[in-house]
């Protein structure tokens, strides 16, 4: 699964690699929990660029009753992606980038749960395959101003990632980008084709400190390596 990131690379480096029109105001995050706002890159609107934007990490289906079903929908499983009521127009209609640099995974030891920080040995930034929503609220209580929601789409662990879970965010390659926002290509194949984990030999995983098991702690000490666990 995928159930903290982070995003410390500088806007413009953001709008060099992901072709934005506008430089967006960000300060470094550490330790971005479910439920927080977090960056997406979906397909420009009327203008020729991609734009990034802010949207509630848990996704909320268009048809849902009530906004805590989101807490349950952080992740979605891309074997089932395409197939699940949750997520399936989303996946058809409305695929985007959610924009991190790194991600955590823990490894469950006995009774103790260690952390790993993962990302590129480059450093450079990540787009994670993701889905978003459109929640208008209960058809008898609507909302004012529809709420924004994402997802992260997972996929099996590679041999890197794999001791410490057996999950791991689908991360594209920049040459994959267009063709994931391309909402009017709606055909399931080609998409899954593209939910694969992510080459070992580009990754790195180090152990951190506890620390950062808390959604309250957001700073550099988040990511301090552990070198003797």
């Amino acid at each position: 699964m995928c159930g903290r990131f982070t995003l410390r690379t500088p806007a413009n480096q953001l709008v060099e690699q992901f072709g934005l029109d506008t430089m967006p105001e960000l300060r470094p995050r550490y330790n971005i929990a479910p439920t927080q706002q977090v960056p997406i890159i979906r397909p420009p609107g009327s203008g020729p660029s991609r734009q990034l934007i802010f949207v509630r990490w848990g996704l909320i289906p268009s048809w849902a009753k009530e906004a805590a079903i989101g807490n349950r929908m952080v992740n979605a499983r891309g074997e089932t992606v395409a197939e699940k009521p949750s997520f399936r127009a989303a996946f058809k209609r409305r695929r985007c980038l959610v924009v991190a640099d790194g991600y955590y995974e823990w490894n469950r030891t006995g009774r103790a749960k260690q952390p790993y920080y993962i990302r590129l040995r480059d450093e450079a930034p990540l787009a994670f395959a993701g889905l978003w929503e459109s929640w208008r609220g209960p058809r008898d209580m609507p909302l004012d101003e529809p709420l924004e929601t994402c997802t992260i789409i997972t996929t099996d662990a590679n041999e890197l990632t794999s001791p410490i879970h057996d999950r791991m965010p689908v991360i594209l390659d920049t040459n994959q980008y267009e063709f994931w926002l391309d909402s009017e290509f709606q055909e399931s194949a080609p998409l899954l084709a593209l939910l694969q984990p992510y080459d070992d030999d580009d990754l790195v995983a180090d152990p951190v400190s506890t620390y950062v098991n808390s959604p309250a702690h957001d700073d550099v000490t988040c990511i301090d390596v552990q070198r003797e666990i």
